[in-house]
C-alpha cells in the first residue's frame, strides 16, 4: 500500500526524496523562498501536485487526506548561530503553530519534523517541553533524538534533532533506539569532493586577497603556514567568522549564511561546489543530478543546502518507521 505525504516548509526536497526512496507517494509541497522552489522543481516532478507556498496562508480543511505529514520547521529562532529568540520570533518561531493546527484537522498517520541542535537547550529546554507537549495534545505519540549526520553515511558532521510521531489511537510508538537504525555508516570524505579547475580558488582574486589577511587577523596570526596546510590533500578550512577551522575526513556543518569552506588538493585550494554541497546532504540519489542543477545558481544551491534536510538521516528513519508500523 502506498503512503502518501506532504512536504511542508520543503526547502530543496530533502525530505522528500528520502520519503520516496522508502516508496511514500508526494502529493504537494509548500514553500515561499523562489530559488528553493526552482530548485526544487529541478529536480522533481511536481507538475501533477498540489502547490501550496506559503504555510501560513494554507487553509488545512482544503487540504487532502494525506498519511504523513514532514517539515524542516524554520531552525533560525532556536539556532545556537542566532538570536535565539525561540517562540517570541513572531515570523518564524510560530510556524510550529500552523503545522500543529494542520495535524488536528488532517490527522495523519505519521509526522516528522527536524530541527536544529539549539532547540533542546533553548529557554532551559521548555521550548522542547512545549513543542513534546503540543505534538502531544494534537494526537501524537512522539519521540525525539539528537542525530549526526555522520553516522549515516555522509562525511559532514551535522546534529540536528528529529522528532517521529504516530497518531496515538494506532496504538504503536516510534523508538530510535533500534540498533539496524543506530548502525555506524561509514563514509569517505573523498568519495563527496571531486576537485575541478573551475572551483579552484583564484590566488589573483580579491578574495584570496582578502583570506591572506584573515589568516593574519588577531585570532589566526602565527597559528597557520599556508604553506604546510597546502601539502594536506582533502583537509578542510573553515573560515569562521574571526578564526580559522581545520578538519580533516569530514565538512562541518553546511549553513545557509556562511558559505566559506574550502579544502585542498593538490596544492591548490578548491571553493565547494553546488554538486558537492549537494553530495554531502545525500541529493546525489537523483538521477542526472549534474544535468538537473545546471539552469541553477551555485550561490543558491549553497545556501539551500544549509538549510536541507540529509537526505540519508530521514531515509532510515522513514525506513524504521514503515517497519515499526507495519512490520
Amino acid at each position: 500500500m502506498s503512503l502518501s505525504f506532504i512536504d511542508f516548509c520543503s526547502g530543496i526536497g530533502g525530505g522528500r526524496l528520502a520519503l520516496s526512496l522508502n516508496g511514500f507517494n508526494c502529493l504537494g509541497f509548500s514553500e515561499i523562498d523562489k530559488a528553493a522552489i526552482k530548485s526544487y522543481e529541478s529536480f522533481f516532478d511536481t507538475k501533477d501536485e498540489l502547490k501550496f507556498g506559503d504555510l501560513t496562508k494554507i487553509r488545512a480543511k482544503h487540504l487532502p487526506d494525506f498519511d504523513l505529514l514532514i517539515s524542516g520547521f524554520p531552525c533560525q529562532s532556536f539556532s545556537i548561530v542566532g538570536k535565539r529568540e525561540g517562540f517570541e520570533n513572531e515570523e518564524k518561531g510560530q510556524i510550529i503553530f500552523y503545522l500543529a493546527e494542520i495535524l488536528r484537522q488532517k490527522k495523519p498517520k505519521f509526522l516528522i519534523l527536524e530541527n536544529v541542535k539549539g532547540l533542546i537547550n533553548h529557554n532551559k529546554g521548555q521550548s522542547l517541553r512545549a513543542i513534546l507537549e503540543l505534538l502531544q495534545n494534537c494526537g501524537y505519540s512522539v519521540a525525539y533524538k539528537l542525530l549526526n549526520s555522520l553516522d549515516f553515511g555522509l562525511a559532514q558532521s551535522r546534529e540536528r534533532v528529529y522528532f517521529v510521531g504516530i497518531r496515538k489511537d494506532l496504538n504503536k510508538k516510534f523508538s530510535f533506539e533500534n540498533t539496524n537504525f543506530l548502525a555506524k555508516k561509514s563514509s569517505d570524505l573523498r568519495h563527496f569532493l571531486s576537485p575541478n579547475t573551475e572551483n579552484i580558488f583564484d590566488q589573483n582574486s580579491l578574495n584570496y586577497q582578502t583570506f591572506l589577511s584573515y589568516l593574519n587577523n588577531k585570532y589566526n596570526k602565527n597559528k597557520f603556514k599556508l604553506k604546510e596546510l597546502l601539502q594536506r590533500d582533502f583537509l578542510v578550512l573553515d573560515t569562521r567568522q574571526s578564526d580559522l577551522r581545520l578538519y580533516e575526513g569530514k565538512i562541518p556543518t553546511l549553513r545557509r549564511d556562511r558559505q566559506g569552506l574550502f579544502y585542498v588538493f593538490d596544492k591548490e585550494l578548491y571553493k565547494l561546489s553546488a554538486i558537492e554541497a549537494l553530495k554531502l546532504q545525500g541529493f546525489d540519489k537523483i538521477e542526472n543530478l549534474t544535468q538537473k542543477i545546471k539552469t541553477l545558481k551555485t550561490s543558491d544551491i549553497l545556501r539551500q543546502c544549509g538549510n536541507a534536510m540529509s537526505v540519508n538521516v530521514v531515509e532510515d528513519i522513514a525506513r524504521n518507521l514503515k517497519r515499526t508500523f507495519y512490520g
